[in-house]
């Protein structure tokens, strides 16, 4: 087993995922509890996550340096290096800052990483940096800013990278974590594959013979979740589809042929349109926007559950990446609150049941395909629980909604014609809020500027802008100026995450 010490990264979580598609049984545990686990626990070899603080700081997280001196190999990763770093006796400060992809070079390909090239491209979060290193320890790989960025002390076995392995989008992240494990642990690997019958089993145990309300939208989550939930319980379970208004257009018939041809279930629509355009009214802070929609959302649950009196649960397809970013673990920063995560009320009629809610959304990909589920339902872009209020900046207006609406139809429309659309992971248009003057049939007009955003990711975790050709950029440009009103220009957004996130709120 290899323990890894979470100090509030946002992808921490995804360390042991790597980890346990290579075979390796692994462990979370907090830096407060990290001494006694790994005493109880003995585990061959131990991680230091990232974390959002600053190692030097007053009140950053920190571990008892006697870990140093277990005898036991440890990885420090981004903040997690920097903090085993301070704590041995180097030095940092706050410079040098990298966010996204960034060039490692390998001045000698050893120990960590002795199966690197000398230059391949690592995700880099970090604007602490370690200046002056430890006693006993040496440097073999470098960015162009950062001259530490892999440095190793092979006698005490101590390793640190100032990097992300487990980033997707880390070119040599898998190789790196399989040497630590397999090379420097001595780990055995086991491989270990998803179980649906063991969720299936966990969700009998849990519901009983109660009845679910499942939140339904069409998308790949909530639909393997209501399989899970359907296969589990059969007939009580009751999907419900919240017609906000918020969605894509053809998203109610989707939603019904799943649960005729699928699912065999009676889904029960709710039409919600104005309710949620009279919630939204005024409110521009996206937190609050997301919090208004989470509550709303819950509301209707829960009126509909006085329909159903044996219905004590509300089944949700929230995953990994929903919860992470609400500030899913002790020590991570809040980056936005998911409506079916921090945007829930605190107090709620129904208890929740998510039984995807520790996957990725590639993991869910696979046990929907392990559920038979068709793959053009598994590989359908995701679309938001809040839909279209999150691509629109400040106030949701049905005017404002009806643009997003028309950009987003061309947006997919266009990408479909040529081939495009199943090769990016999503899509959507920004309404930006910002506005630019443009010429349109010789007179001038003051528009709203609006964005296109199309990237690649496989978990959601870390994501890159994808590359489109400048010919369907330019139709798809030309149509939006032409067809959609009051909009003056077109931009795209070619932005990583990080540091950006997918959605702009």
């Amino acid at each position: 087993m290899i323990i890894v010490i979470d100090f509030g990264s946002q992808t921490a979580h995804l360390i042991g995922r790597r980890l346990r598609s290579l075979g390796v049984e692994t462990a979370y545990v907090y830096p407060e509890d990290a001494m006694e686990t790994i005493h109880r626990l003995r585990p061959t070899g131990i991680i230091l996550s990232g974390g959002p603080d600053f190692v030097d700081a007053k009140d950053a997280t920190t571990i008892d340096p006697k870990l140093f001196s277990l005898g036991i190999p440890v990885l420090g990763i981004c903040y997690g290096w920097q903090l085993m770093s301070y704590l041995l006796g180097g030095e940092g400060k706050i410079t040098s800052k990298e966010y996204g992809p960034e060039r490692v070079t390998i001045h000698k390909p050893i120990s960590i990483c002795k199966d690197f090239p000398r230059e391949s491209v690592a995700i880099v979060s970090h604007g602490y940096t370690v200046t002056k290193l430890p006693p006993g320890f040496r440097c073999i790989g470098s960015t162009e800013r950062v001259e530490y960025t892999v440095a190793i002390n092979e006698e005490r076995r101590l390793y640190g990278v100032q990097f992300h392995p487990e980033a997707q989008h880390t070119e040599y992240g898998i190789t790196l974590l399989k040497t630590f494990a397999y090379d420097i642990c001595k780990e055995t690997p086991s491989p270990r594959s998803l179980d649906p019958q063991s969720i299936i089993a966990n969700i009998q145990h849990t519901v009983g013979d109660e009845h679910v309300i499942m939140a339904v939208s069409g998308g790949v989550d909530s639909t393997v979740a209501a399989f899970l939930i359907g296969k589990a319980i059969g007939h009580r379970l009751i999907p419900v589809y919240v017609d906000s208004g918020l969605m894509r257009p053809a998203t109610e018939e989707r939603v019904r042929r799943i649960f005729t041809e699928l699912i065999h279930a009676t889904v029960v629509i709710v039409p919600a349109k104005e309710r949620f355009l009279n919630a939204l009214r005024g409110i521009t802070d996206p937190e609050t926007k997301r919090k208004t929609i989470g509550k709303l959302y819950i509301d209707i649950f829960e009126e509909v559950a006085k329909d159903h009196p044996t219905a004590t649960f509300l089944g949700q397809g929230t995953i990994y990446s929903d919860v992470i970013e609400s500030q899913g673990s002790k020590h991570a920063s809040r980056i936005k609150s998911h409506h079916n995560v921090g945007g829930l009320p605190e107090r709620m009629t129904l208890k929740i049941i998510e039984p995807i809610r520790s996957l990725y959304k590639d993991e869910v990909r696979e046990l929907g395909r392990l559920l038979g589920i068709p793959d053009e339902i598994l590989f359908e872009h995701p679309f938001p629980g809040p839909g279209y209020a999150v691509y629109i900046r400040g106030e949701v207006t049905e005017h404002r909604l009806l643009q997003v609406i028309q950009t987003d139809t061309i947006l997919v429309e266009e990408l479909k014609k040529a081939n495009l659309y199943h090769q990016a992971f999503q899509c959507f248009p920004v309404m930006t809020g910002a506005y630019s003057t443009a010429v349109k049939g010789d007179e001038r007009a003051f528009s709203e500027v609006i964005a296109l955003r199309i990237v690649e990711t496989d978990d959601i975790m870390t994501a890159r802008w994808m590359h489109i050709p400048h010919d369907i950029l330019d139709k798809i440009s030309r149509r939006i100026v032409n067809e959609v009103p009051d909009i003056s220009r077109v931009v795209y957004d070619i932005s990583n995450k990080p540091p950006s996130t997918i959605t702009w709120e």
